[in-house]
């Protein structure tokens, strides 16, 4: 993953424009949530690019967990504040990501480009492979005018980190409905190219303004999303 291409360096600080996010998350990621577009009204840097961007910067630790604390836009310019067991990207006295890490792991370039790639390229399956089972299991769906879909937080464990080949599989997914609110986790196995498990880690999402469910409107919001992602063509 060139990751060079997905931001922009400004001396020790760096900021994502908004093609930059845009870029990432359809073609690295295959996120087509329409928070990511370019001209969206309440557009936010995916996350997942923010967690590659911290991986890249400290490197891989037995234990790491993320949590993001607020909305990244392009007008953000973001430092990373680094010690051997917390990474913090700010703006000023504004915090954006914190991290807690542990144990440092000594893995190769090649391991954490494979971590980051098989993290980033498992997050794009979320919609809709994951979560329409769960609306559909609890009764809920999102607005289909307005879906709000959050990254709030991951959490990764890794028993070694000398491979060089790494995906993640599905090891459970639960949705905890409050009123209109929802928090996903989403849970899964970190897996070498021989199909050993080596580690595993979960993601916490949050959704808003849920309403019950309607087959033709999940069917609708669907369609859109496959409509808009078989139009979109790289840059």
């Amino acid at each position: 993953m060139d990751l060079e291409a997905y931001f922009t360096a400004e001396g020790d600080a760096f900021r994502v424009t908004r093609e930059q996010a845009s870029q990432f998350a359809k073609s690295v990621a295959g996120d087509f949530n329409p928070i990511h577009d370019p001209d969206a009204r309440r557009f936010c840097v995916p996350g997942d690019l923010l967690f590659s961007l911290l991986l890249n910067r400290i490197g891989l630790s037995r234990q790491i967990s993320v949590e993001f604390t607020g909305m990244v836009d392009e007008k953000h310019t973001l430092q990373l504040e680094h010690t051997d067991t917390d990474s913090q990207l700010v703006e000023g006295d504004k915090t954006f990501l914190t991290a807690s890490h542990d144990t440092p792991l000594d893995a190769s370039r090649d391991t954490i480009d494979a971590l980051t790639t098989a993290y980033v390229s498992y997050s794009g399956q979320t919609f809709p492979h994951i979560l329409v089972p769960l609306w559909r299991e609890h009764g809920v769906m999102v607005n289909p005018a307005r879906p709000m879909v959050m990254y709030r937080s991951m959490q990764l464990t890794l028993d070694r980190a000398d491979a060089t080949e790494l995906s993640l599989t599905p090891r459970d997914s639960s949705l905890n409905v409050d009123g209109k609110k929802g928090a996903v986790t989403l849970a899964f196995n970190i897996v070498d190219g021989a199909g050993e498990t080596v580690g595993h880690g979960e993601k916490h999402m949050l959704l808003s303004g849920l309403r019950a469910w309607e087959d033709d409107a999940v069917a609708g919001i669907i369609a859109e999303y496959e409509s808009v992602k078989t139009a979109w063509q790289p840059a």
